[in-house]
Order: structure tokens, then sequence, then C-alpha cells
């Protein structure tokens, strides 16, 4: 039942994200940062002030932006990286025996037009993933004459939390390389899989 329930709160929240209107990207210089993308995703998608209108996860790395950039320490438990020079962000919050994990990148596209925005939220219990009701891996596509980008489901890939056979997926954006890193979870063992990047998808590495 729980598999079940959580299946369809990842595909209710897919579903909303992709009715959104595009996401203006406000910047300067001559191309946008991670830091630039990601804080026009969570200024979009995050209302601090409407606490019934977004997910805690997404609330978190948001205040935890504004209050680096502020200068206030972050709670206990808190770290963010934003590293604007491999083009990753990194959320963690740790509790007892509780962590999250949220990542943001991007790819530039081999056209040189459009860049690939990625969203992804992890949560674990004792180092082994345990997904909570808001995880999942979304991506934007950005286009550079508009200065916009959009909910993007054309990745080469169908984004899946469970298997078949009982095992849950987790996804690991890459900090550097290019390649997403696919967990499958089950009770006694973890398999791992790379889809590679080719400029414009991902395929399944062979």
């Amino acid at each position: 039942m729980k598999k079940v329930f959580l299946a369809i709160l990842f595909l209710a929240a897919s579903l909303t994200m992709s009715a959104q209107d595009a996401i203006q990207v406000h910047y300067q210089g001559a191309k946008p940062t991670i830091r630039d993308l990601g804080w026009a995703f969570l200024e979009y998608y995050v209302d601090e002030g409407e606490e019934d209108m977004v997910d805690e996860s997404s609330r978190a790395i948001k205040l935890a932006w504004i209050n680096q950039r502020e200068g206030v320490q972050l709670d206990e438990g808190e770290t963010l990286t934003i590293d604007e020079k491999n083009g990753f962000v990194l959320y963690e919050w740790r509790y007892e025996e509780n962590s999250l994990r949220i990542e943001m990148c991007y790819w530039n596209e081999a056209d040189g037009k459009h860049k690939l925005f990625a969203y992804n939220v992890s949560s674990f219990m004792n180092d082994s993933y345990s997904p909570g009701q808001f995880d999942g891996l979304v991506f934007y596509r950005y286009d550079n004459a508009s200065r916009k980008m959009s909910f993007c489901d054309d990745t080469g890939f169908d984004v899946e939390y469970g298997t078949g056979d009982g095992g849950w997926v987790s996804y690991a954006l890459p900090r550097t390389g290019k390649d997403i890193t696919v967990t499958t979870w089950y009770d006694d063992r973890t398999v791992q899989k790379t889809l590679k990047w080719n400029g414009k998808t991902f395929s399944l590495a062979k």
C-alpha cells in the first residue's frame, strides 16, 4: 500500500510541474550559472509564505539558500554547497538516522543553444534509501534565446522509482563528469547502473 501511495504522489508531482509555465532565469554576464538556474527554479516553485502549497524539502533548501546568502548560520545538521565551477548544488540535512539530499546540476547541450537542468530529492534512513513523500527527479530545458526553462520529459529515459521485483530506485547527479548514477535498493543488496550523457539525452551504459 505504501508503494502504491508513493507512486501516486510521484505521478501527481510530475504532472503538476509539467503544467507549469516557463521559468524566467535572471542573470548577469554571458551565461547563467548553476546559482542562477537553481535560484530561478526555487523562486518560481517555492513560496515560503504558503506552507500548504509546497513540500517541506524544497522549502528547506530555499530557506537555507537565503540564510547562506545573508550570512545567517544554517541549522544544526544542515549544509548547502553551491559549486559554480562544476555546475552543482548539494543541500544535505541530517537528524539522527534520517537524512535528506537535494541536488541540482545542468548539462550544456551539443547544439550550444540549450542547457538541461535537473533537480533531485532523495531521502535516506540509516544510509539506506527510504523514499519520502516528495522524493523525485525532474528536468527542465533552458533556452539561451528566451532565457527561460521549461519542464522536460525528453531525456532519453523514463524516471522510475520502483521495480517489479520490490526494489526502490534512487538517482545521483554528477558533481564532476556528466553521467547519472542509478541505484536500485533491495533489502539485501544494491544494484548500480549508469546513464551516459550524449549531448542531448541519456542512455543506459552497456
